[in-house]
């Protein structure tokens, strides 16, 4: 016979990955803003909904990372130092860089973390009115 785990003992954890752009529109990309915005309310909406059962649902946000997805943005000399100088870690992410958050929401660690979006962005979205050109802000 099967036995569901209790929710404080559960380890069954959905992680999704979400975006800058859950949190706000995007200029040339309305269809993805949308999109992860709308992945944002999922998992807000399945851990109210499946927490209680032992599932819980969180989701990891990226900041600017380098990959293929941002190979255009990394071309563009302007957009790359506009972007670089505004992340007060002082570089752009790697996909590396994401490995502890994601076993962290996989454990028992987290067992209480449930319908959370952990920002990993390098401090991104912190200096929203600075530029970060000489890191005094």
């Amino acid at each position: 016979m099967l036995s569901i785990p209790t929710p404080t003992t559960s380890v069954r954890s959905i992680i999704h990955f979400a975006s800058l752009l859950s949190f706000q529109g995007g200029l040339t990309v309305p269809a993805y803003a949308a999109a992860k915005g709308g992945i944002a309310q999922l998992v807000k909406a399945f851990s109210n909904e499946w927490s209680a059962r032992g599932v819980r649902v969180n989701a990891v946000v990226p900041g600017y990372i380098k990959t293929d997805m941002n190979s255009a943005l990394l071309a563009n000399p302007t957009r790359l130092r506009q972007i670089s100088e505004r992340i007060p870690a002082g570089r752009w992410g790697d996909p590396a860089d994401f490995a502890g958050v994601v076993v962290f929401l996989a454990s028992k660690a987290s067992l209480y973390v449930c319908g959370e979006l952990v920002v990993v962005d390098g401090g991104y979205r912190g200096p929203l009115a600075v530029t970060w050109t000489d890191g005094k802000g």
